[in-house]
C-alpha cells in the first residue's frame, strides 16, 4: 500500500448515505460492505447487524442507491 494515494474518506457529511466500501483484507485481497453509514467507522447491512471497519482500510467507496 505505500505510495497509494488513499480517497477521501466517509465523513459526518455521508451518515444516513447508502455506502458501498471497498477495503483491503488483512488475508490479502479485499472485502466488501454494503450498508447504512451509521458512523465513519460503521455501516448499518441488510440484515441490521452492524460492521464495523477500520476507514485506513479502504481501498475505494461510493454512494448507491436504494433498492
Amino acid at each position: 500500500m505505500s505510495g497509494r494515494i488513499p480517497p477521501d474518506l466517509p465523513g459526518p457529511g455521508d451518515i444516513g448515505q447508502r455506502l458501498s466500501i471497498r477495503l483491503f483484507d488483512e488475508a490479502g485481497g479485499f472485502r466488501d460492505l454494503l450498508g447504512v453509514l451509521e458512523s465513519p467507522t460503521s455501516v448499518r447491512k441488510k440484515d441490521g447487524s452492524l460492521a464495523e471497519f477500520d476507514p485506513h482500510r479502504i481501498f475505494l467507496w461510493k454512494v448507491v442507491s436504494a433498492q
